[in-house]
Order: C-alpha cells, then sequence, then structure tokens
C-alpha cells in the first residue's frame, strides 16, 4: 500500500451565501464521505481546512499577501489516504463532496524521504 494526499481545491466565493442547512448538509456529505474511506481502512489523516488568508516566500525572501492572488482557486484543505496504485486513490477521490461544488481533489503520491 502507498500513501496519498487528496488536496482539495476551490473558489471559497462559491461557498459563500449558502444558507445553514445547506453547510450541515454539505458537512455531513463530507463525513460520510471521509466515514467511508475509514471504514475500508484506509484513512491515515482526515485532515483539515485551511483558512484562506496566507503568505508565500519566494526567492529572494519576498513575502506576498496569498496563497494564489492570480486565481479564483485555491487550497482549502487536504486528507491522507491509502491505497494500493494512484488509480485506487483517484478513485476513492471521485466521491469527494467538493466536486458537487465545482471544486476539484489533486491526488499526489506521498514519497517518503
Amino acid at each position: 500500500m502507498k500513501d496519498f494526499m487528496f488536496v482539495f481545491r476551490n473558489d471559497p466565493s462559491t461557498l459563500a451565501d449558502r444558507s445553514p442547512e445547506e453547510m450541515q448538509a454539505s458537512m455531513q456529505k463530507w463525513m460520510d464521505w471521509i466515514g467511508g474511506i475509514a471504514a475500508q481502512g484506509k484513512l491515515i489523516d482526515r485532515g483539515n481546512r485551511l483558512n484562506p488568508a496566507g503568505k508565500v516566500v519566494k526567492p529572494l525572501l519576498t513575502i506576498t499577501d496569498g496563497p494564489y492572488i492570480e486565481t479564483k482557486e485555491s487550497v482549502g484543505g487536504y486528507t491522507m489516504v491509502r491505497a494500493e496504485s494512484l488509480d485506487e486513490a483517484a478513485e476513492m477521490a471521485k466521491g469527494c463532496p467538493i466536486l458537487l461544488f465545482g471544486g476539484n481533489v489533486e491526488v499526489r503520491e506521498i514519497d517518503r524521504m
């Protein structure tokens, strides 16, 4: 088995005008999806959401506001899973609720150092 990280990206403005009921229903979908992965024994770390504010440190020690100020899409969080292959991990990611709101999931294998 290999370890993979799901990196969740979306446009935060698409989530701004959802009602409390919609937010609760969305959270339940996330919990169900992550719970399903955990039930298979493939969840390493449920991860966390990331605050949209941040800084980017660039070469020559330049620090800018960020992340991703050039685009509307930002990294919103992550989860770590275990799978036999990149293809299997990508299949797991297909159930992610962020896809219902125009977001995407980047699936990356963890190369241990």
